[in-house]
């Protein structure tokens, strides 16, 4: 995590990244609430399935690990998408994975199958995602429900640890640790950046030029996934 983590940003029209990160996971799992407890501070109790694809957006300020505090951060806009966990949209919503730069892959504490169905959701990832080893956070929502809970710590972890993936426990309806799990994803996905020599393997990846506007990173198609996928 960087030093400073990111802020909020006033909703100019400048940045120096725009960024897309997707949300995945079962149906009910609390993608949608998850996105808006970050972007506007708000739970919704109402459970209203997502059709398709939406997405929230939100402007944030980052500093990487063991950057100097007084210097400027990097101005990223974040572009969240949230896809339908339903089995019928999944045509749908694997045409997004290549667009995404970083994922957040949510299950339901209370609910077993969310968590039995990470594997499922992984191997999506593996053959939809603009590389093998994209960068993944582990979240596993409505850690307020403790009394329902049905998936303890344990267990949890050794799937992320299995995958290789940061794993927080979240609630969409208190807050917590979600700014936490983003900003993890963010540092990952912007540490990977800085460390690529060939950074059109990031699909739709901005960088602002001038006065903020937004120059898409070429991809070079033929390269797509150069010795893997540079990850």
């Amino acid at each position: 995590m960087g030093d400073t983590g990111t802020t909020n940003t006033p909703a100019s029209g400048e940045y120096d990244y725009l960024i897309k990160f997707l949300a995945l996971g079962d149906s009910g799992v609390g993608k949608s609430s998850f996105l808006y407890q970050y972007t506007d501070g708000t739970f919704n109790s109402k459970f209203i399935s997502t059709v398709g694809i939406d997405f929230r957006e939100k402007r944030v300020t980052h500093r990487p690990k063991g950057a100097d505090p007084t210097t400027r951060g990097q101005r990223v806009h974040l572009q969240l998408w949230d896809t339908a966990g339903q089995e019928r949209f999944r045509s749908l919503t694997t045409a997004f994975f290549r667009d995404a730069m970083g994922f957040l892959l949510l299950f339901d504490l209370t609910n077993e199958q969310s968590f039995l169905n990470i594997r499922n959701w992984m191997t999506q990832l593996q053959m939809h995602a603009y590389c093998e080893n994209p960068d993944v956070v582990l979240c596993g929502n409505k850690s307020d429900l403790d009394d329902q809970r049905v998936v303890v710590d344990e267990r949890a972890k050794e799937m992320a640890e299995k995958y290789g993936l940061p794993y927080f426990e979240t609630s969409a309806k208190s807050g917590n640790n979600i700014a936490k799990a983003i900003e993890c994803l963010l540092d990952n996905v912007m540490l990977r950046m800085e460390r690529s020599v060939d950074k059109s393997q990031f699909p739709g990846a901005v960088i602002a030029h001038g006065n903020g506007q937004g120059i898409p990173m070429e991809v070079d198609e033929a390269g797509e996934n150069r010795n893997g996928c540079g990850c």
